[in-house]
């Protein structure tokens, strides 16, 4: 469904396979047209990168499974030629410019079809590494329990060692009876789920999740990893875990308690873009106070405080990491109360204070500044 994925993190060639967007590019239901007009209204930035990936949707009718030959290529580009509009002109003279523009978008065309056929080739090299690592063709090796949730709502689910699963609606889950008493706790995801790991630093709990595993020993995160998505989603909620593409891992980020791989922390999250096989690493976009001691955020009222201060307890309460030169600040101050504001929201306060900009970059915050307001008057 629409509401289960975050097409904000999906890239021209993720909108080419999802399911979701074809059908919406060909079958043009009522349903889909209100869902995207409205996305769009909140996204007004990706409006480029919609028209693209429907432009090549359009163009090559990946959608109906249709093989181009080199026939329907030259067609196809001349198809697109037609699009163009050219304005009729009898002069001899104009009719050069026609040509000479005539020729640029025939190029044009061209750099479309070679770029859809990246894209083609980003997606038949997806599905084998998918079928290489899919849920079904890890399992059926295995002698596994395994649970599905057919029903609409997540249902709750207590593993061999106590830890905890939220399982979403549609998806399913596999691991062994009591984890076969080997050194890592193995579970196989297909879907979505919730898990609250119980800790234990001598048994890592590891997830499966098509081409990604995540490695954890003990907290709390999130999976999102449906077979027909483009994109695999991992969310910590607590501590931290690590993630690894199947395909490219070393035997030290396979070793039972080494955690290696992306480190992925409290109100961070790491997507797998099946695609292209890379990883990205955000924010979340509404982080939530994490440490017990949040008594600290209702403080956080501040007169003439010093900059260090509050960026110290700012990063304590949401365990976001954040970078600043702090020689360059060091005689700032910030004057805000900052109580029942959100984390973005305090952000924006405290470096409105000091005449300061802020970056998300790998998931961290990255102040930017010449130095504080008072500095540079």
């Amino acid at each position: 469904m629409h509401s289960m994925k975050d097409f904000r993190r999906f890239d021209i060639p993720d909108l080419v396979e999802d399911e979701d967007f074809i059908r919406w590019v060909y079958e043009k239901k009522n349903s889909d047209n209100d869902f995207w007009e409205s996305w769009l209204i909140q996204n007004p930035g990706k409006h480029m990168a919609i028209a693209e990936a429907r432009q090549i949707l359009e163009s090559v009718k990946i959608g109906q499974h249709e093989v181009i030959g080199e026939t329907e290529k030259n067609y196809e580009i001349e198809r697109v030629l037609n699009t163009i509009s050219f304005t009729s002109i009898e002069n001899k003279s104009k009719s050069k410019l026609i040509s000479f523009s005539k020729k640029w978008a025939y190029i044009a065309a061209s750099f479309l079809f070679a770029a859809t056929s990246i894209a083609f080739y980003f997606i038949a090299k997806k599905d084998k590494q998918s079928e290489k690592f899919s849920y079904s063709a890890i399992t059926t090796t295995k002698r596994l329990i395994e649970n599905i949730n057919t029903s609409e709502k997540p249902i709750s689910l207590k593993l061999p060692d106590e830890s905890i699963v939220e399982l979403a609606a549609n998806s399913r889950i596999a691991y062994a009876n009591n984890f076969d008493s080997t050194d890592t706790r193995d579970v196989y995801l297909s879907g979505k789920a919730f898990f609250k790991v119980t800790k234990n630093p001598l048994r890592p709990f590891r997830v499966f999740a098509n081409e990604i595993v995540t490695k954890v020993l003990g907290t709390s995160f999130m999976i999102r990893s449906f077979e027909k998505d483009t994109i695999i989603q991992v969310t910590v909620r607590t501590g931290k875990v690590s993630v690894y593409s199947q395909s490219t891992a070393n035997t030290k980020e396979t070793s039972s308690t080494y955690l290696g791989g992306i480190i992925v922390t409290p109100n961070q999250e790491i997507i797998y873009k099946r695609l292209s096989q890379q990883f990205e690493k955000n924010l979340l976009d509404n982080p939530e106070v994490i440490t017990a001691d949040a008594v600290i955020e209702k403080e956080m009222l501040y007169e003439e405080a010093p900059l260090e201060q509050v960026f110290t307890q700012l990063s304590k309460i949401y365990e976001i990491n954040i970078v600043y030169d702090n020689e360059l600040l060091k005689k700032c101050t910030v004057t805000a109360d900052l109580r029942n504001e959100s984390f973005y929201k305090k952000l924006e306060l405290i470096c409105k204070a000091i005449g300061a900009q802020y970056e998300i970059i790998d998931g961290q915050v990255i102040i930017q500044t010449n130095g504080c307001v008072t500095d540079l008057n």
